[in-house]
Protein backbone atom coordinates (compact mmCIF):
# COMPACT_ATOMS: atom_id res chain seq x y z
CA UNK A 1 0.00 0.00 0.00
CA UNK A 2 3.11 2.44 0.88
CA UNK A 3 4.57 1.66 -2.59
CA UNK A 4 1.17 2.44 -4.45
CA UNK A 5 1.18 5.88 -2.34
CA UNK A 6 4.59 6.24 -3.28
CA UNK A 7 4.34 5.41 -7.09
CA UNK A 8 0.88 7.89 -6.88
CA UNK A 9 3.00 10.68 -5.33
CA UNK A 10 5.92 10.11 -8.00
CA UNK A 11 3.22 10.63 -11.38
CA UNK A 12 1.61 13.45 -9.05
CA UNK A 13 4.92 15.47 -8.84
CA UNK A 14 6.38 14.80 -12.34
CA UNK A 15 3.42 16.39 -13.65
CA UNK A 16 3.36 19.66 -11.63
CA UNK A 17 7.33 20.04 -12.43
CA UNK A 18 6.32 19.30 -16.29
CA UNK A 19 3.21 21.94 -16.06
CA UNK A 20 5.08 24.88 -13.60
CA UNK A 21 8.29 24.36 -16.06
CA UNK A 22 5.54 24.79 -19.26
CA UNK A 23 3.39 27.70 -17.44
CA UNK A 24 6.43 30.22 -17.43
CA UNK A 25 8.13 30.00 -20.64
CA UNK A 26 8.03 33.21 -21.86
CA UNK A 27 7.22 32.71 -25.10
CA UNK A 28 3.27 31.51 -24.92
CA UNK A 29 2.74 31.05 -28.51
CA UNK A 30 5.71 28.23 -28.48
CA UNK A 31 4.38 26.60 -25.40
CA UNK A 32 2.29 23.68 -25.02
CA UNK A 33 1.65 23.28 -21.26
CA UNK A 34 -0.67 20.36 -21.73
CA UNK A 35 1.10 18.30 -24.32
CA UNK A 36 4.12 18.75 -21.94
CA UNK A 37 2.10 17.81 -18.96
CA UNK A 38 0.85 14.77 -20.70
CA UNK A 39 4.43 13.59 -21.86
CA UNK A 40 5.79 14.03 -18.54
CA UNK A 41 2.52 11.63 -16.89
CA UNK A 42 3.70 8.95 -19.66
CA UNK A 43 7.27 9.16 -18.75
CA UNK A 44 6.35 8.87 -15.04
CA UNK A 45 4.20 5.83 -16.05
CA UNK A 46 6.41 4.42 -17.77
CA UNK A 47 9.18 4.54 -15.21
CA UNK A 48 6.47 3.01 -12.78
CA UNK A 49 6.05 0.23 -15.09
CA UNK A 50 9.51 -0.82 -15.67
CA UNK A 51 9.80 -0.81 -11.42
CA UNK A 52 6.57 -2.99 -11.15
CA UNK A 53 8.08 -5.22 -14.08
CA UNK A 54 11.55 -6.03 -12.02
CA UNK A 55 9.83 -7.43 -8.61
CA UNK A 56 12.97 -8.86 -7.05
CA UNK A 57 15.32 -5.82 -6.57
CA UNK A 58 19.36 -6.95 -5.38
CA UNK A 59 20.92 -3.68 -3.74
CA UNK A 60 24.09 -5.47 -4.44
CA UNK A 61 23.11 -5.27 -8.51
CA UNK A 62 22.12 -1.41 -7.60
CA UNK A 63 25.40 -0.98 -5.94
CA UNK A 64 27.54 -3.01 -8.71
CA UNK A 65 25.52 -0.60 -11.50
CA UNK A 66 26.28 2.93 -9.42
CA UNK A 67 29.94 1.62 -8.75
CA UNK A 68 30.34 0.74 -12.27
CA UNK A 69 28.72 4.03 -13.12
CA UNK A 70 31.13 6.24 -11.31
CA UNK A 71 34.51 4.30 -12.71
CA UNK A 72 33.07 4.62 -16.03
CA UNK A 73 32.38 7.78 -16.12
CA UNK A 74 36.04 8.08 -14.89
CA UNK A 75 37.53 6.41 -17.97
CA UNK A 76 35.24 8.37 -19.92
CA UNK A 77 36.91 11.25 -18.28
CA UNK A 78 40.43 10.24 -19.50
CA UNK A 79 39.51 9.20 -22.97
CA UNK A 80 37.70 12.69 -23.42
CA UNK A 81 41.25 14.39 -22.43
CA UNK A 82 42.81 12.03 -24.88
CA UNK A 83 41.16 12.64 -27.88
CA UNK A 84 40.93 16.76 -27.12
CA UNK A 85 44.92 16.59 -27.02
CA UNK A 86 44.96 14.31 -29.74
CA UNK A 87 42.95 16.89 -32.17
CA UNK A 88 45.06 19.87 -30.46
CA UNK A 89 48.38 18.31 -32.07
CA UNK A 90 47.20 16.81 -34.92
CA UNK A 91 43.71 17.79 -36.22
CA UNK A 92 43.13 21.02 -35.57
CA UNK A 93 40.41 21.94 -38.02
CA UNK A 94 37.81 19.43 -35.91
CA UNK A 95 37.80 21.48 -32.73
CA UNK A 96 34.30 22.21 -31.95
CA UNK A 97 33.21 20.16 -34.86
CA UNK A 98 30.60 18.47 -33.57
CA UNK A 99 31.99 14.46 -35.07
CA UNK A 100 34.44 15.41 -31.71
CA UNK A 101 31.52 15.54 -28.95
CA UNK A 102 29.74 13.01 -30.62
CA UNK A 103 33.29 10.69 -30.44
CA UNK A 104 34.04 11.73 -26.94
CA UNK A 105 29.54 10.61 -26.09
CA UNK A 106 30.10 7.28 -27.56
CA UNK A 107 33.10 6.54 -25.63
CA UNK A 108 31.72 7.39 -22.33
CA UNK A 109 28.42 5.03 -23.31
CA UNK A 110 31.19 2.38 -24.11
CA UNK A 111 33.04 3.28 -21.00
CA UNK A 112 30.10 3.12 -18.66
CA UNK A 113 28.12 0.17 -20.19
CA UNK A 114 31.74 -2.17 -19.78
CA UNK A 115 32.36 -1.08 -16.18
CA UNK A 116 28.96 -1.93 -15.64
CA UNK A 117 28.78 -5.06 -17.21
CA UNK A 118 32.27 -6.33 -15.65
CA UNK A 119 30.82 -5.14 -12.06
CA UNK A 120 27.83 -6.99 -12.28
CA UNK A 121 29.27 -10.38 -13.49
CA UNK A 122 31.93 -10.03 -10.80
CA UNK A 123 29.57 -8.73 -7.57
CA UNK A 124 29.49 -12.52 -6.50
CA UNK A 125 33.11 -13.36 -6.70
CA UNK A 126 34.69 -10.37 -5.10
CA UNK A 127 33.25 -9.05 -1.62
CA UNK A 128 33.15 -5.06 -2.42
CA UNK A 129 31.98 -1.75 -0.17
CA UNK A 130 33.43 1.18 -1.57
CA UNK A 131 35.91 1.35 -2.90
CA UNK A 132 35.90 -1.65 -5.06
CA UNK A 133 38.54 -4.16 -3.13
CA UNK A 134 37.91 -7.61 -1.44
CA UNK A 135 38.61 -7.63 2.19
CA UNK A 136 39.99 -10.63 3.98
CA UNK A 137 37.05 -13.35 5.27
CA UNK A 138 35.67 -13.10 8.72
CA UNK A 139 33.45 -15.12 10.13
CA UNK A 140 30.38 -12.93 11.97
CA UNK A 141 28.16 -14.67 13.98
CA UNK A 142 26.96 -18.09 13.41
CA UNK A 143 27.84 -19.51 10.08
CA UNK A 144 25.00 -21.00 8.04
CA UNK A 145 24.22 -24.69 7.69
CA UNK A 146 23.12 -25.79 4.33
CA UNK A 147 20.94 -28.65 3.65
CA UNK A 148 21.42 -31.39 1.28
CA UNK A 149 19.06 -33.32 -0.50
CA UNK A 150 19.08 -36.34 1.55
CA UNK A 151 19.08 -34.33 4.70
CA UNK A 152 15.48 -32.99 4.41
CA UNK A 153 13.65 -36.57 2.83
CA UNK A 154 15.53 -37.78 6.24
CA UNK A 155 13.45 -35.87 8.01
CA UNK A 156 15.01 -35.79 11.20
CA UNK A 157 16.69 -32.20 10.84
CA UNK A 158 12.80 -30.99 11.59
CA UNK A 159 12.62 -33.09 14.86
CA UNK A 160 16.12 -31.53 15.79
CA UNK A 161 14.78 -28.14 14.77
CA UNK A 162 11.89 -28.04 17.07
CA UNK A 163 14.72 -28.29 20.13
CA UNK A 164 15.55 -24.89 19.73
CA UNK A 165 19.54 -26.48 19.06
CA UNK A 166 20.13 -24.22 16.38
CA UNK A 167 20.96 -20.82 15.90
CA UNK A 168 22.13 -20.74 12.62
CA UNK A 169 20.40 -19.78 9.34
CA UNK A 170 19.56 -22.91 7.61
CA UNK A 171 20.38 -22.55 4.06
CA UNK A 172 18.50 -24.37 1.03
CA UNK A 173 20.44 -23.89 -2.50
CA UNK A 174 17.85 -23.66 -5.22
CA UNK A 175 19.47 -26.77 -6.89
CA UNK A 176 18.83 -28.61 -4.26
CA UNK A 177 14.96 -27.47 -4.28
CA UNK A 178 15.05 -28.39 -8.04
CA UNK A 179 16.55 -31.79 -7.42
CA UNK A 180 13.76 -32.71 -4.61
CA UNK A 181 11.67 -31.54 -7.33
CA UNK A 182 12.91 -33.77 -10.17
CA UNK A 183 12.64 -36.47 -7.23
CA UNK A 184 8.71 -35.65 -6.41
CA UNK A 185 8.27 -35.95 -10.03
CA UNK A 186 9.54 -38.99 -10.84
CA UNK A 187 8.55 -42.19 -12.84
CA UNK A 188 9.80 -44.24 -10.37
CA UNK A 189 7.14 -44.74 -7.06
CA UNK A 190 9.91 -45.24 -4.52
CA UNK A 191 11.84 -42.11 -5.55
CA UNK A 192 8.34 -40.07 -6.01
CA UNK A 193 7.61 -40.85 -2.53
CA UNK A 194 10.74 -40.02 -0.96
CA UNK A 195 10.80 -36.58 -3.19
CA UNK A 196 7.15 -36.14 -1.88
CA UNK A 197 8.38 -36.41 1.63
CA UNK A 198 11.17 -33.76 1.11
CA UNK A 199 9.14 -31.23 0.18
CA UNK A 200 6.40 -32.07 3.00
CA UNK A 201 9.61 -31.75 5.24
CA UNK A 202 10.72 -28.95 3.68
CA UNK A 203 7.34 -27.40 3.95
CA UNK A 204 7.27 -28.34 8.03
CA UNK A 205 11.10 -26.29 7.97
CA UNK A 206 9.53 -23.17 6.86
CA UNK A 207 6.56 -23.27 9.34
CA UNK A 208 8.58 -23.74 12.34
CA UNK A 209 9.07 -20.20 14.01
CA UNK A 210 12.05 -22.29 16.20
CA UNK A 211 14.42 -21.33 13.08
CA UNK A 212 15.56 -19.79 10.63
CA UNK A 213 15.47 -21.14 6.87
CA UNK A 214 16.06 -19.52 3.70
CA UNK A 215 16.15 -20.34 0.39
CA UNK A 216 19.38 -19.44 -1.94
CA UNK A 217 18.70 -17.98 -4.80
CA UNK A 218 22.56 -16.66 -5.25
CA UNK A 219 24.09 -17.17 -8.83
CA UNK A 220 27.65 -17.49 -8.01
CA UNK A 221 30.13 -18.81 -11.25
CA UNK A 222 32.14 -21.26 -9.15
CA UNK A 223 29.10 -22.39 -8.17
CA UNK A 224 27.06 -22.74 -11.59
CA UNK A 225 30.46 -24.08 -13.05
CA UNK A 226 30.45 -27.38 -10.53
CA UNK A 227 29.38 -30.73 -12.09
CA UNK A 228 26.61 -32.46 -9.75
CA UNK A 229 24.32 -31.47 -6.77
CA UNK A 230 27.48 -32.69 -4.64
CA UNK A 231 29.71 -30.76 -6.38
CA UNK A 232 27.48 -27.41 -6.39
CA UNK A 233 27.27 -28.15 -2.49
CA UNK A 234 30.99 -27.99 -1.93
CA UNK A 235 31.08 -24.94 -3.53
CA UNK A 236 29.11 -23.20 -1.75
CA UNK A 237 30.19 -24.25 1.20
CA UNK A 238 33.36 -23.22 0.73
CA UNK A 239 31.81 -19.74 -0.95
CA UNK A 240 30.27 -18.80 2.18
CA UNK A 241 32.05 -20.25 4.78
CA UNK A 242 28.97 -22.71 5.57
CA UNK A 243 28.82 -26.10 6.83
CA UNK A 244 27.13 -29.04 4.96
CA UNK A 245 24.00 -31.23 7.20
CA UNK A 246 24.13 -34.32 5.25
CA UNK A 247 23.49 -38.10 5.78
CA UNK A 248 25.58 -38.91 2.47
CA UNK A 249 28.34 -40.99 3.67
CA UNK A 250 30.57 -40.32 0.41
CA UNK A 251 29.44 -36.60 0.79
CA UNK A 252 30.84 -36.65 4.11
CA UNK A 253 34.38 -38.23 3.04
CA UNK A 254 34.49 -35.69 0.13
CA UNK A 255 33.87 -32.64 2.16
CA UNK A 256 36.11 -33.35 4.94
CA UNK A 257 39.10 -34.10 2.48
CA UNK A 258 38.43 -30.53 0.71
CA UNK A 259 38.59 -28.98 4.21
CA UNK A 260 34.58 -28.19 4.11
CA UNK A 261 33.01 -29.04 7.38
CA UNK A 262 30.10 -31.48 7.80
CA UNK A 263 27.57 -32.40 10.17
CA UNK A 264 26.05 -35.88 10.38
CA UNK A 265 22.96 -36.49 11.85
CA UNK A 266 23.90 -40.11 11.86
CA UNK A 267 27.20 -39.29 13.44
CA UNK A 268 24.90 -37.04 15.67
CA UNK A 269 22.33 -39.39 16.52
CA UNK A 270 24.92 -42.11 17.62
CA UNK A 271 26.52 -39.52 19.89
CA UNK A 272 22.99 -38.65 21.50
CA UNK A 273 22.31 -42.42 22.33
CA UNK A 274 22.50 -43.43 26.07
CA UNK A 275 25.97 -45.13 26.85
CA UNK A 276 25.81 -48.35 28.50
CA UNK A 277 28.15 -50.22 30.55
CA UNK A 278 28.72 -54.06 30.72
CA UNK A 279 26.93 -54.76 34.05
CA UNK A 280 24.06 -52.20 33.82
CA UNK A 281 20.42 -53.49 33.72
CA UNK A 282 17.97 -52.89 31.40
CA UNK A 283 14.36 -53.65 29.84
CA UNK A 284 13.98 -54.65 26.49
CA UNK A 285 11.14 -56.15 24.75
CA UNK A 286 12.03 -59.18 22.13
CA UNK A 287 10.51 -59.14 18.75
CA UNK A 288 11.89 -61.88 17.56
CA UNK A 289 14.26 -64.88 17.66
CA UNK A 290 18.19 -64.59 17.29
CA UNK A 291 20.72 -66.55 14.77
CA UNK A 292 21.90 -68.14 17.87
CA UNK A 293 20.54 -71.25 19.62
CA UNK A 294 18.60 -69.56 22.10
CA UNK A 295 18.92 -65.91 21.43
CA UNK A 296 16.02 -62.71 21.12
CA UNK A 297 15.92 -60.11 19.05
CA UNK A 298 15.20 -56.06 20.86
CA UNK A 299 15.01 -52.69 20.00
CA UNK A 300 15.57 -49.61 22.27
CA UNK A 301 13.25 -46.40 21.37
CA UNK A 302 16.64 -45.13 19.61
CA UNK A 303 16.78 -47.88 16.98
CA UNK A 304 19.52 -49.97 19.07
CA UNK A 305 19.22 -53.40 18.17
CA UNK A 306 19.81 -55.93 22.24
CA UNK A 307 20.52 -59.53 21.36
CA UNK A 308 19.10 -60.85 24.49
CA UNK A 309 20.62 -64.49 25.65
CA UNK A 310 18.04 -67.62 26.75
CA UNK A 311 15.09 -65.51 25.74
CA UNK A 312 14.15 -67.00 22.03
CA UNK A 313 10.61 -68.60 24.50
CA UNK A 314 10.01 -64.95 25.48
CA UNK A 315 8.83 -63.21 22.21
CA UNK A 316 6.73 -60.20 22.63
CA UNK A 317 7.25 -60.25 26.59
CA UNK A 318 9.25 -57.35 28.21
CA UNK A 319 12.35 -59.33 29.56
CA UNK A 320 15.14 -57.32 32.23
CA UNK A 321 18.28 -58.18 31.76
CA UNK A 322 22.10 -57.51 32.69
CA UNK A 323 24.33 -56.13 29.64
CA UNK A 324 27.61 -58.51 28.91
CA UNK A 325 28.82 -55.63 26.15
CA UNK A 326 28.42 -53.35 23.56
CA UNK A 327 29.71 -53.66 19.81
CA UNK A 328 29.85 -50.85 17.75
CA UNK A 329 29.61 -50.85 13.85
CA UNK A 330 29.36 -48.87 10.93
CA UNK A 331 25.83 -49.81 11.03
CA UNK A 332 24.73 -48.71 14.33
CA UNK A 333 25.07 -49.76 18.28
CA UNK A 334 24.71 -53.49 19.27
CA UNK A 335 23.73 -54.53 23.06
CA UNK A 336 24.18 -57.98 24.26
CA UNK A 337 22.91 -58.95 27.81
CA UNK A 338 20.92 -62.11 29.37
CA UNK A 339 17.87 -62.12 32.07
CA UNK A 340 18.76 -61.44 35.38
CA UNK A 341 19.92 -64.45 37.19
CA UNK A 342 20.56 -66.54 34.09
CA UNK A 343 23.58 -68.69 33.62
CA UNK A 344 25.87 -66.95 30.81
CA UNK A 345 25.61 -69.22 27.48
CA UNK A 346 28.64 -70.18 25.64
CA UNK A 347 28.57 -69.10 22.07
CA UNK A 348 29.22 -71.86 19.35
CA UNK A 349 32.88 -71.26 18.37
CA UNK A 350 33.67 -73.04 14.24
CA UNK A 351 36.19 -75.68 14.67
CA UNK A 352 38.76 -76.04 12.05
CA UNK A 353 38.71 -79.82 10.44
Amino acid sequence: MVLWVLRGLFIVLVAAVAFLAASREADGATSYPMLQLVAAIILACVVVAVDLFVPRKSLAALSGAFLGLLVGMVFAFGFGLIVDHVIAVYATSLEGKPVVSAVKLSLGIICCYLAISFILQTKDDIRFVIPYVEFSKQSRGARPMILDTSVIVDGRIADICETRIIDSTLLIPRFVLQELQAIADSSDKLKRARGRRGLDMLNKLQTNDKVEIRISDARLPSVDEAGDVDQKLLALAKKIEGRIVTNDYNLNKVARLRGVDVININDLTNALKPVVLPGEGMTVKIIKPGEELGQGIGYLEDGTMVVAENSRDKINEDVPIVVTSVLQTSAGRMIFGRPEGSPVTPRRQRHRS
